[in-house]
């Protein structure tokens, strides 16, 4: 038998063209998922849009390391009546401690020792430490009750992202690619960026498209001369040259295309081009001698050098109102085992102004309503202290059983606080929200049914919320 492709002729056997003809729907769906401006179903068939869509992107500020709840927005004055004694027995309640503090003798409390004050109209407790996010607090949705499985930072962190705790599941960004595809045909859908030293390593996968394709992995911007490496064409390269090698080879996977229905394929052409569109807009985009003055007294000035928190804060912004769907900023160094005080007023240091820039910049262009900005780490710390306890210094272990996390804009109700810790910030003690509920909530607002977003994959259908998750409702405006 024979098929034409691109007016080549080329020679498939029946079987091929049997064997072929699932992957060639398979195709069929995958181009329609390209194509936003149609209707779309999840592979079983399922339209998970909801009629309603409060938010067209998401821009995740991860604090890698796990920021102390205790030090930042939990304040627990009881912890002062009880600062040194030992943790009683009845607040563990025999709950798992890491291997770094299981053989302590001792678990003394320890109090913080920064100063909090309530800000705004919904009087949200904030530390002293974070005089920018003060500023903004009526803005935010505070979760003071998250929780998590992971005690550790590589499964927390993997959770976080893919809602499963061992790698090889889609992170939330390639989800939303794969859900709601792109609004910029010359930028990713998808991209992360990095900042901060010492921590926890921060592999590719986290932002990858695990079993997705790969079209939906994100792209990540670096701070070196190339933001995204291999875009520029190598010396003596011209544009011309480069757009006609593209062409041939872009024939060569076609007529691969064809004969296997291969869609890594397809996506591999739609890569290729979207490099070559790349090499335009990306410059563009990251030079940020266009803005004004202003914009670096409202980020701070470290936003003009690329590599800082504040430089990838602005590129966020400038990267959603360009349409880019999904942004992901991770800043690492919050892992707070001792030495806490001065590490806290670090980190605080590098990011305070430019979050708080990010969602005043963001307000002021109107993009706030419909964008969510997500706060937050992969666990909370303990109230009990790591190693010697001082007058001015502790330290505080890994802590899943509570934490706080924050969400702005999007339709999520500003100026609000939910959720509540026992005294000692240790374990829940009202409305717990889970990770699987915070994905779930936020797929909600980008008008994505979270039970039927999913991918068939081995046999079964997967979704970024696995077998859990809830709608948290009450966040909602």
């Amino acid at each position: 038998m024979r098929q034409k492709v691109e007016n080549q002729e080329i020679n498939v056997s029946r079987r091929d063209l049997l064997s072929n003809a699932s992957s060639a729907m398979s195709g069929a769906a995958l181009f329609s998922l390209f194509n936003h401006d149609s209707a779309i179903a999840s592979p079983q068939g399922l339209d998970y849009r909801l009629p309603t869509q409060k938010a067209k992107r998401v821009i995740y500020l991860f604090q890698s390391g796990g920021p102390p709840h205790l030090d930042t927005f939990d304040y627990k004055p009881h912890l002062k009546t009880v600062h040194g004694e030992e943790v009683p027995d009845s607040i563990f309640n025999g709950q798992r401690l890491t291997g770094m503090t299981a053989g302590q003798s001792s678990f003394p409390v320890a109090q913080s020792t920064f100063d909090f004050k309530q800000y705004g109209e919904g009087g949200a407790w904030i530390t002293e430490a974070m005089p920018g996010l003060a500023k903004v607090a009526d803005e935010i949705c505070f979760i003071k009750s998250m929780h998590t499985e992971a005690i550790n930072h590589d499964p927390a962190i993997t959770f976080l992202q893919s809602g499963f705790q061992i790698a090889g599941r889609p992170s939330i960004g390639s989800w939303m690619s794969y859900g709601l595809g792109s609004e910029n045909e010359d930028l990713p859908a998808f991209v992360s960026m990095l900042s901060g030293k010492g921590g926890q390593p921060l592999y590719d996968r986290l932002w990858g498209s695990g079993f997705l394709p790969s079209k939906h992995q994100g792209v990540r911007f670096r701070s070196g001369k190339d933001a995204v490496l291999y875009l520029n064409n190598p010396d003596g390269v011209s544009e011309a040259v480069r757009r006609k090698m593209l062409d041939y080879v872009n024939d060569l996977n076609r007529l691969r295309l064809a004969e296997t229905g291969d869609l890594e394929i397809e996506t591999r052409i739609a890569q290729y081009e979207m490099a070559y569109r790349m090499q335009s807009s990306v410059p563009e985009l990251t030079d940020v001698s266009d803005e004004p003055e202003r914009t670096f007294e409202l980020y701070g000035k470290s936003a003009k050098k690329p590599g800082t928190y504040a430089y990838n804060a602005l590129m966020a912004r400038r990267l959603t109102e360009r349409g880019v769907r999904f942004v992901q900023l991770f800043h690492r160094g919050w892992d707070t085992h001792n030495g806490l005080p001065n590490q806290l007023r670090d980190r605080c240091g590098d990011t305070d102004q430019a979050t708080a820039g990010l969602l005043t910049d963001l307000k002021q262009r109107g993009l706030l309503k419909d964008t969510i900005v997500v706060w937050g780490g992969e666990f909370g710390r303990t109230v009990y202290c790591q190693g010697d306890l001082t007058a001015k210094n502790y330290g505080r272990d890994h802590h899943p059983r509570c934490f706080t996390m924050w969400v702005a804009g999007g339709g999520f109700r500003p100026g609000m606080t939910y959720g509540q810790t026992d005294d000692y910030g240790y374990n829940v003690a009202k409305d717990p929200v889970s990770v699987h509920d915070l994905h779930a909530t936020i797929l909600h607002q980008l008008g994505v049914d979270h039970e039927r977003l999913t991918f068939k994959f081995q046999g079964r259908n997967y979704r970024l919320t696995d077998i859990h998750g809830s709608v948290v409702r009450e966040i909602l405006a």
